[in-house]
């Protein structure tokens, strides 16, 4: 029998404006450093960042919830000028927040 994954939960925020706009420039370099900087990017950044602030400020700490809640309002943006997907965008997102909230490396466990 499968155990199912555990949820992995941040720290409560103190400051949901502070974290987005660290998010919005940890998620800009990661997207200009994995493929090429393109000024797409810097939309794709901020919108991600405003979607984990509101859902930080309405008190979601669960990193899979905030990784649904990215990818869903991110399935609405046009993708077509860019490398990424909702789907690259989400999961950067919860590696950057692992990282950086709950000190895991997600590309390079133990």
């Amino acid at each position: 029998m499968t155990e199912p994954i555990q949820s992995m939960t941040l720290p409560p925020s103190t400051d949901p404006y502070e974290e987005s706009v660290w998010l919005q420039q940890a998620l800009q370099t990661w997207l200009n450093e994995e493929f090429l900087p393109e000024p797409v990017n810097d939309v794709i950044a901020h919108r991600a960042a405003n979607v984990y602030r509101r859902q930080r400020m309405e008190g979601e700490d669960d990193v899979g919830s905030l990784l649904m809640a990215i990818l869903t309002e991110m399935q609405a943006f046009d993708f077509s000028k860019s490398f990424y997907s909702e789907f690259a965008v989400a999961n950067a997102v919860s590696d950057l927040l692992l990282n950086q909230f709950l000190g895991i490396n997600a590309c390079c466990p133990g």
